[in-house]
């Protein structure tokens, strides 16, 4: 239950959707109401399948590139330690967002659900990689149908903030998703560390 719990927790401030909305109530703007409706649903539809792909291939891609899992898990910590630096410093990067150069690009395309809305700002490495982790925790059935509530509770959620994406920056402002990006970076933190210490603690006990 607590391995569920944290994997909810993590993949939810990964995924970032008050951070997304910011985006894309920018990237959205002028747009009538059937446009972001149109945008938000086919970009969390394209990110479910992108996401469904790694839950359920992540063990075999692993294996077929020979990473022992204690190994990743040190490795996604690591990454997912240093979103949650950009998190808590307010910065956006690659990571869980686009580039300056790619949100530019984007503003001049009209249909933006595959990028940069499925990818990278709700599907980006940081949230793969989460997949990937969670994944790796799996071993029963069980497991897998919780791993799968648990990606399609955190993806509606954000199909949620997506379509209240102009009343929630009327609400809160720049300001207060920052606030708010900075507490869950600290979470994120603190729970990046502790995949990293698991991976250390499974590795040396392999040794």
């Amino acid at each position: 239950m607590e391995t569920l719990f944290n994997s909810f927790i993590v993949l939810f401030i990964v995924v970032d959707p008050l951070g997304i909305a910011s985006i894309f109530a920018s990237l959205t703007h002028g747009g009538t109401d059937r446009y972001r409706r149109q945008m938000a649903v086919k970009g969390t539809v394209l990110a479910t399948a992108i996401m469904l792909t790694f839950l359920f291939i992540g063990d075999l891609l692993l294996k077929a590139l020979g990473i022992g899992l204690p190994a990743f898990r040190i490795a996604g910590g690591a990454l997912l330690f240093l979103l949650a630096i950009d998190m808590v410093f307010a910065r956006q990067s690659g990571l869980r967002s686009t580039t300056s150069r790619e949100q530019q690009e984007a503003e001049h395309k009209d249909d933006i659900s595959v990028f940069p809305l499925a990818f990278p700002l709700i599907s980006g490495p940081g949230t793969l990689t989460t997949i990937l982790l969670m994944a790796s925790h799996t071993h029963d059935m069980a497991m897998v149908v919780s791993n799968v509530v648990i990606m399609f509770l955190v993806l509606a959620l954000t199909l949620l903030t997506l379509l209240s994406a102009s009343t929630i920056m009327k609400w809160m402002g720049e300001t207060g998703a920052n606030v708010v990006s900075r507490l869950f970076g600290l979470i994120l933190a603190a729970l990046a560390v502790q995949y990293m210490l698991d991976g250390l603690r499974a590795g040396l006990a392999g040794t």
